[in-house]
């Protein structure tokens, strides 16, 4: 069974979530050219999902996904908060920022009893989690919903766990794969493969579908991944440069240079691994120095250095989240994107 039965889509495609650089629009395209389109939650908070998901429903009646972030918000650690300040002490002189001025705290909420009332206000036909599940009550009230719930698993042992925790499918994130990484039982980098390694390993060992992510960028990608066993296809970088996409003009500048070719796992922007276009900041200090706080505190010293710099047009301060291949990146419709993406798969 591929994932066009299990979400009651026509095309088995999902279009990655990707907070930051799109909106309902995107997710709305694609949901109505037949694949599944994502509403990313991992920045917002209630009152704006509810607003995301009013709009998205004024777009489309089709299934649609909204994922979430469920990680737990570590406590504060002035020592570790303060090393990070004098880490990019000489960037915030420069921009006459006064370390004293930003301030603590999360900049990203996990999934809360908040949103999960307006989950069920909405009843989205599917929803995913970053960063493994949230608490067990949670989960039930998203569950009673009736939507189909996805989390990401990156190694073997995660998604093992997912699916003894009654998951209705795994997407299996290759280390190819851009933005955060949702690895969650261990921080040990060294354990993460690549897509068409970890694909045939879920797609053995559990009795779930498994979604392939993380360097698919064209319609023979997908028959790659469908030929490794794979139940359906997530794609996001493709999608970054289509009219519907909200990249930042910086954003959409990087995907299309040279600079393209050269992505990291970086934790320099919110605290975890994130794979992105090296940019002068990852250059400068190395892409995962130990100062960077626990995620998602990082975030507050990198803003205020966004927002001095994007205005000027430059990029330094950017997380210029892109994949290991961008190579499907065009500046088209996404529903267009959508069904040359999905003639690589043999229906």
């Amino acid at each position: 069974m591929d994932i066009r039965d299990l979400f009651q889509i026509s095309l088995p495609l999902i279009q990655a979530p990707m907070a930051g650089s799109q909106n309902h629009e995107l997710a709305a395209a694609v949901s109505n050219a037949g694949g599944l389109g994502s509403i990313p939650a991992g920045m917002l908070d209630a009152n704006l999902l509810d607003a995301e998901l009013t709009a998205m429903g004024a777009l489309t009646r089709k299934p649609y996904n909204v994922n979430f972030f469920c990680h737990r918000t570590p406590p504060a650690d002035p020592a570790r908060n303060q090393a990070w300040l004098d880490l990019l002490a000489p960037y915030l002189a420069a921009h006459g920022i006064e370390p004293t001025s930003i301030p603590d705290g999360a900049t990203r909420r996990p999934f809360d009893a908040a949103m999960a009332e307006v989950v069920e206000r909405h009843r989205p036909a599917v929803v995913s989690f970053h960063f493994g599940l949230p608490d067990e009550a949670l989960l039930q009230r998203v569950r009673a919903t009736g939507a189909k719930v996805l989390s990401s698993a990156t190694t073997l042992e995660e998604g093992r766990w997912l699916q003894a925790k009654g998951v209705d499918a795994v997407i299996a994130q290759g280390l190819e794969a851009g933005g955060h990484r949702g690895l969650f039982l261990s921080d040990d980098l060294d354990g993460q493969v690549g897509t068409f390694a970890l694909l045939p390993q879920l797609v053995a060992a559990l009795d779930l579908p498994v979604i392939a992510a993380g360097g698919i960028a064209d319609a023979q990608g997908v028959a790659a991944a469908q030929a490794l066993g794979a139940a359906g296809v997530q794609i996001g970088t493709a999608y970054l440069l289509c009219d519907e996409s909200r990249a930042s003009p910086l954003h959409r500048q990087a995907l299309q240079s040279p600079g393209v070719e050269q992505t990291v796992l970086t934790t320099l922007f919110s605290g975890r691994p994130a794979r992105g276009i090296v940019n002068r900041l990852i250059r400068e200090l190395g892409p995962r120095p130990a100062a960077v706080p626990a995620f998602p505190l990082a975030g507050n010293a990198i803003a205020r250095l966004r927002g001095q710099a994007e205005p000027a047009g430059v990029s330094d301060f950017s997380p210029l989240w892109a994949g290991q291949n961008a190579s499907g990146c065009r500046a088209i419709g996404a529903a267009r994107l959508t069904a040359e993406l999905a003639t690589g798969w043999r229906l």
